[in-house]
């Protein structure tokens, strides 16, 4: 879930607290399933509720296991290049689809932002499908038709789908652990209105794809478990209490000395506008390699 402006489900008040609460984070092994951006025709922008199931605490520390063989190992490492597959879902009379200099652009963004963290992305194939029902997809049946059709390689390709998902929606990610249970679900989605050059401003710069791809690499939120010890199980991504919003500078959630600096409110894995994001931390690309060599590099 990622840039929430305004918590409201079916014309009920929701907090944002209360959503985390209800399941509605990265702790899934499945997919990230909401993510707001747009508003909808009602000029109100509003979210569904949440869908997937949250790892439980013995299924968070076996992936915490899974990866600690790796996490000092990357004193060597190389750039690895990724193949990127490329699926964009128009409206059925060939509506909705975004430029040339858009998708060119979007993956720009992303090498920009991965270069540090030592990934690269190579485009392979781009591919268009005409079809109502998943121009509008958001999750579900109708994902699950998608990707099973379109997807394409193995573990360590990703597999990106552009369309129109509506409901406010910026998109969704699938998590490096959950691929060898539900290989053909695994990508990214994203909103075509986010891609550079896009209408959903203030996140049409390209950063709702890097930070979709963050959670495919295997990064939760910074604030993930909030003001906690082992909060998004990077140490070097300062204590969060909740999502920021804008880009709120001097932010901090997190007051007591125990969790020391302010909210990391520039990281690509927080909430704020794609203007205010920048960064990755060491400790976040130690995990994506940790997690590309537990889950991905060769599977």
């Amino acid at each position: 879930m990622r840039k929430l402006l305004n918590s409201i489900v079916i014309g009920s008040l929701v907090s944002t607290a209360a959503l985390l609460a209800a399941g509605c984070s990265t702790g899934s092994d499945v997919s990230e399933s909401v993510e707001v951006g747009t508003e909808t025709a009602s000029n109100m922008p509003l979210i569904r509720t949440c869908n997937t199931k949250d790892l439980s605490p013995e299924e968070l520390a076996k992936v915490e296991t899974e990866i600690e063989p790796w996490k000092n190992n990357f004193n060597a490492w190389t750039t690895v290049t990724i193949n990127a597959y490329v699926h964009v879902i128009t409206a059925s009379n060939g509506s909705g689809a975004p430029t040339a200099k858009m998708l060119t652009d979007q993956m720009a963004v992303l090498n920009a932002a991965y270069a540090s963290a030592g990934f690269q992305f190579n485009v392979v194939s781009t591919d268009t499908t005409a079809n109502d029902s998943w121009y509008t997809c958001a999750g579900g049946t109708c994902e699950t038709q998608m990707k099973n059709a379109l997807r394409q390689g193995t573990a360590d390709d990703l597999n990106m789908y552009y369309n129109n998902m509506g409901s406010g929606l910026l998109g969704w990610a699938t998590f490096p652990s959950s691929y060898a249970s539900s290989p053909k679900m695994d990508g990214v989605v994203i909103l075509t209105a986010s891609l550079p050059g896009g209408t959903a401003a203030p996140y049409n710069l390209g950063d709702t794809a890097t930070h979709e791809v963050g959670h495919w690499a295997g990064l939760y939120h910074t604030f993930q478990g909030g003001c906690t010890s082992s909060n998004d199980g990077v140490s070097d991504t300062p204590a969060e209490k909740s999502a920021a919003y804008g880009c709120p500078t001097g932010r901090n959630t997190c007051t007591t000395t125990k969790y020391p600096g302010s909210d990391p409110i520039t990281n690509f894995m927080d909430y704020t506008d794609d203007s205010c994001m920048n960064t990755f931390s060491p400790g976040q690309v130690t995990r994506m390699q940790s997690m590309w060599t537990q889950y991905r590099n060769g599977k």
